[in-house]
């Protein structure tokens, strides 16, 4: 079995096993408590930053999808792509991760690539994508035999569509399915040329309490469209096409509502006048 290299380890999250866990181990000690929700919970929107600025965020919340036991098979919707980009999916082999490998499950990508028009990935040839790659060693260490579906949605309406079918497609293979978008939230300042508001507090209270605001309670109301929408509009979702497609898989999964766990920018690690927003949602 062909398995892709990770491309990020040992520099934006560990890549040794012993470094990697004692990382999370400290991740979940800063994670505030998640209350048991009877197992209902069937996916989650993450950050992608490297770990130091983020991960106690994306492990908290994927973390917490382990109530109600173990899925078969974690779709992960991620890829920075404008709209109208090219959908895109591993279909086969593995992904390499500091605790082994993550197995496709072929099958499930097989049948989404029968669907939809995917620009299929090899799994010999490393592709330089954090916002999916950095999820993957908080999957292997809390669900370890589970298989993973890895794509690239736009924020495109069609999109949806391709949730909403990874969803069917599981269930009428009778597979649990679990469900993880990745993106992070306002890019702002010079770096990102992105500065409506100035600089200083003004600026990180503006993109705090209004703009990420704007998307992140579009994902609370389970609203796929309006966070694609917003993302396009605000620039307050730099993966919005994967959240919302996380969404509309979650929403034909059952879920009915989402939670947020916890919200933070890097301008609580690294102060500057370039910063970054972060959301970690349930649902």
């Amino acid at each position: 079995m062909k398995v892709r290299k990770a491309v990020f380890a040992g520099s934006w999250y560990p890549a040794a096993p012993d470094a990697c866990e004692n990382q999370i181990q400290e991740f979940l000690e800063e994670a505030p408590p998640m209350p048991d929700d009877g197992g209902r919970r069937v996916g989650g929107i993450v950050p992608h930053a490297g770990w130091v600025f983020s991960g106690a965020i994306a492990c908290g919340v994927i973390a917490s999808l382990k109530n109600g036991g173990a899925p078969d098979v974690i779709a992960v919707f991620g890829k920075h792509l404008p709209p109208g980009g090219p959908n895109s999916i591993l279909a086969e082999g593995a992904v390499e991760t500091p605790f082994g490998p993550i197995e496709i499950r072929t099958d499930l990508a097989e049948r989404l690539v029968e669907r939809f028009p995917f620009q299929v990935e090899s799994p010999d040839r490393p592709v330089q994508d954090n916002t999916i790659e950095l999820q993957l060693p908080f999957i292997k260490y809390f669900f370890p035999d589970a298989k993973l579906v890895p794509m690239g949605v736009p924020p495109s309406l069609g999109s949806l569509k391709i949730g909403e079918a990874a969803a069917e497609i599981a269930a009428e293979a009778g597979l649990k399915l679990k469900v993880i978008g990745s993106t992070d939230l306002t890019h702002y300042g010079a770096n990102f040329g992105f500065e409506p508001k100035g600089r200083g507090r003004e600026a990180v209270d503006w993109v705090r309490f209004e703009n990420d605001r704007k998307v992140i309670e579009a994902m609370l109301a389970m609203d796929p469209e309006t966070v694609i929408q917003q993302a396009l509009d605000n620039h307050n979702a730099c993966c919005g096409g994967a959240a919302a497609t996380a969404l509309a898989a979650g929403k034909a999964l059952g879920a009915t509502e989402a939670e947020s766990v916890a919200y933070a920018t890097s301008y609580e690690k690294s102060p500057g006048s370039s910063f970054v927003g972060y959301v970690g949602i349930v649902f």
